[in-house]
């Protein structure tokens, strides 16, 4: 009875852990962010977006384990508060966008913006704060 106790434990803790893996971002600053981001889907490159994270909330981007281990964020709050890199990515105004590859954005009817790398480090979960 104790071993079969110990494995439903198991189990049900197996069950805890996946559940709560996603790539999850956090707005520490005073504004609503607006969140895109971009990775490769194993086959191509794609930008997605837009998720609203608002001020001193978090919002999943990803639900599930991640399966990379670099991902690249960009993000606004529509003022001064800008989160961006180096890794261009197309965009588009639109509150939801899906765009598969990240060259010849213009050319393509997209914005173009520099994304942060994010290095998880093969995580299954992450979470990314946002600050002023």
């Amino acid at each position: 009875m104790r071993l079969l106790f110990l494995i439903v434990a198991a189990g049900v803790a197996a069950c805890a852990t996946q559940a709560k893996a996603s790539l999850t971002v956090c707005n520490k600053g005073a504004r609503t962010a607006s969140v895109a981001l971009g990775r490769f889907n194993g086959t191509d490159w794609m930008s997605e977006g837009w998720w609203p994270v608002a001020s001193r909330k978090c919002s999943e981007v990803i639900v599930g384990p991640l399966d990379a281990r670099y991902y690249y964020l960009y993000a606004t709050d529509g003022g001064s508060g800008t989160w961006d890199g180096g890794t261009l990515f197309c965009t588009r105004p639109s509150p939801k966008f899906s765009i598969a590859g990240r060259g010849r954005c213009a050319e393509r009817g997209y914005d173009q913006r520099g994304f942060f790398r994010i290095d998880t480090g093969q995580a299954p979960n992450w979470t990314q704060s946002l600050s002023d």
